[in-house]
């Protein structure tokens, strides 16, 4: 991974499929043995494509510490209530005592671990813990859904540091698996006055600004700039489409009884006014299905790198930061000859620090950005077959078995259908996607 070089024009890989590797799973020679072509459905390429990834991660990685969360238990005390969650870890690393340990952690000790795992390896893209507040959308704070919304996050910020070449290694991260209690760990960070300074310091070197930033990160702060602005839209455009579902969903759920009750009122047509509301239940249910798809497999996968894109801007400041002491430092030498000595080495250990930050950041965005497209190729491609899976099933199921009733309610020998049934047909046809074939049946 450490020959990996940053592409030096970002602009065509934002958010786009590696074009190589998608040429290679769509033009495989799927055809039969006399043959004919195989038919491909969205699944099977999903599939296939997984198949080669996964392949392609054995041959460079080989796992050795699994970690899960599970089973949230709710603490009451006299001033706080807090959720903890039992972490389970398997390993087979020697610098373990044991092969397997089971901790439980409350949400402030994963806010402990990703804080320390940021202050030793500031130029590593740390993954994003989910936000600390209720989300606008809970009522109640710590209700069923946000728990386990929460606990699938926190799964997933476990598994993608035990993932991570580096992080994995840290004695933070060994710490926070095996150790039962945390609090006397936790005290043995930096105080509050070295947080303070550090704090200053940044600061400081913000307002000062770099006199010239290599061109390479440079053109990595403009993709992070972009990637922020364009996955943020996505989230957005998402959660306006599953409002307006809902909203759908809920009229649909009021509109097939009101031709249930019609048709009790009407007994010439009975049948197709059953008939528009079974329709109309139908989809109901696939609506509320495709809704449930969306919350679950698209809308985290977004957040998640909404989040994302803040760490990256947060890394990229810390970068800056030390090159923007080790110039002042440098500036500092040049203007100073009676310090010169102490100055230098100064100096020459930031020079060091801008070299081993410079090439960590490199490797980790080249690492970070393979796992982005593969996480939100996998969220794509899972919601355009449920689409694809929902249209097919409300155009299939519900228009032939509509048609049907209406023209069971046209009775015998009838030239023209009467009033009603014209009314119910346009209501049908109104309401239901169209198709080609559907609407030559009503003609």
């Amino acid at each position: 991974m450490s020959g990996q070089t940053v592409p030096a024009d970002f602009s065509g890989h934002m958010l786009d499929l590696d074009e190589d590797e998608d040429l290679e799973v769509f033009s495989k020679n799927t055809s039969l043995a006399d043959g004919s072509p195989m038919p491909n459905s969205p699944s099977s390429m999903v599939n296939q494509y997984r198949l080669e990834d996964e392949e392609e991660q054995q041959d460079t990685y080989t796992k050795d510490i699994f970690v899960s969360v599970d089973n949230p238990e709710s603490h009451i005390t006299a001033i706080e209530t807090f959720i903890m969650y039992r972490v389970v870890t398997k390993t087979t690393r020697s610098e373990f005592d044991s092969s397997e340990y089971e901790v439980r952690r409350r949400y402030q000790d994963f806010l402990w671990l990703r804080s320390r795992l940021e202050e030793n390896h500031p130029t590593l893209i740390v993954h994003p813990l989910p936000e600390k507040f209720v989300m606008k959308s809970m009522v109640e704070r710590f209700n069923n859904d946000f728990i386990e919304t929460r606990r699938k996050a926190l799964h997933r910020f476990l598994n993608k540091i035990s993932d991570h070449p580096i992080l994995s290694c840290s004695e933070h991260f060994k710490v926070f698996l095996t150790a039962e209690e945390l609090m006397s760990h936790r005290k043995q960070g930096p105080g509050f006055l070295s947080r303070m300074g550090e704090t200053v310091r940044a600061v400081a070197n913000s307002v000062r600004g770099l006199r010239s930033r290599p061109e390479e990160f440079t053109l990595m702060q403009e993709y992070v700039e972009d990637f922020s602005s364009k996955i943020c839209s996505v989230d957005k455009v998402t959660q306006r489409i599953i409002k307006e579902q809902r909203e759908y969903l809920d009229e649909l759920k009021q509109y097939s009884p009101t031709y249930t009750q019609w048709a009790e009122s009407e007994e010439e047509l009975a049948e197709p006014l059953k008939g528009v509301a079974s329709c109309v239940e139908r989809c109901s249910k696939e609506t509320e299905e495709q809704i449930q798809h969306l919350s679950e497999a698209l809308v985290p996968a977004l957040h998640e790198y909404v989040l994302c894109a803040e760490t990256l801007k947060a890394v990229m400041r810390r970068r800056d930061n030390i090159q923007a002491e080790y110039e002042a430092k440098n500036e500092a030498l040049a203007s100073r000859k009676a310090d010169q000595e102490s100055l230098q080495d100064e100096v020459d250990g930031l020079a060091d620090r801008v070299e081993l930050a410079n090439n960590a950041l490199k490797v980790d965005w080249s690492r970070w950005q393979n796992s982005m497209r593969t996480d939100l190729r996998s969220a794509f491609i899972s919601t355009s077959e449920k689409n694809v899976e929902y249209y097919e099933k409300r155009a299939v199921k519900g228009r032939p078995l509509l048609i049907e009733k209406c023209h069971l309610g046209r009775g015998k020998g009838a030239r023209t259908p009467n009033l009603s049934v014209q009314l119910v047909q346009q209501v049908a046809i109104n309401h239901l996607p169209k198709d080609k074939v559907f609407c030559k049946r009503i003609e």
